[in-house]
């Protein structure tokens, strides 16, 4: 394998890695429930997918949490 004949100089290797970043998530709101959720996910709220009311559809039955009494 070959190797390189100079070596990289800091800038050059800096340069190429300012691509090397974290995107935010996109996060919008539920059209059923108006909590917010992850874009093309189900609602971790109500666990509908879709549009608004109508167009929404359930895919997942969402269990309640039940509270610790203190």
């Amino acid at each position: 394998m070959p190797l390189p004949k100079r070596r990289h100089s800091n800038q050059r290797t800096r340069l190429r890695r300012t691509h090397y970043k974290l995107s935010v998530p996109e996060v919008t709101e539920c059209g059923r429930c108006h909590a917010p959720r992850l874009a093309h996910h189900v609602c971790p709220a109500c666990g509908y997918y879709g549009g608004g009311a109508k167009a929404a559809r359930l895919v997942i039955v969402v269990k309640e949490k039940k509270k610790k009494a203190d």
